[in-house]
């Protein structure tokens, strides 16, 4: 950004103050945001979740897998368990 002198000025994010400029571009031009933790290799790249070895993931199909993963959890816990079977010992002579 320029002044009326034509001095050049930095434009400074108020959000992240201490972001490096590289970082900065990624997240705002790209859309790219890396995660920390548990999730660290894994980022955000738009709307899809991507893998240490590349592979995207949609919102959508996130949602589905966790769906999956609570059903199978209730069916799980709604069903009884199978009937004990009798032990059958053998006869005496």
């Amino acid at each position: 950004m320029q002044d009326n002198r034509g001095k050049i000025h930095a434009v400074v994010c108020l959000h992240c103050h201490a972001e490096h400029p590289q970082a900065h571009h990624e997240r705002v031009v790209h859309n790219v945001t890396p995660l920390f933790g548990p999730w660290a290799g894994w980022r955000m790249a738009g709307r899809d979740l991507v893998s240490p070895d590349g592979d995207r993931i949609t919102s959508r199909r996130l949602i589905g897998i966790l769906w999956v993963e609570r059903s199978r959890q209730r069916i799980s816990r709604s069903s009884p368990p199978p009937p004990a079977r009798p032990v059958v010992l053998p006869a005496r002579e």
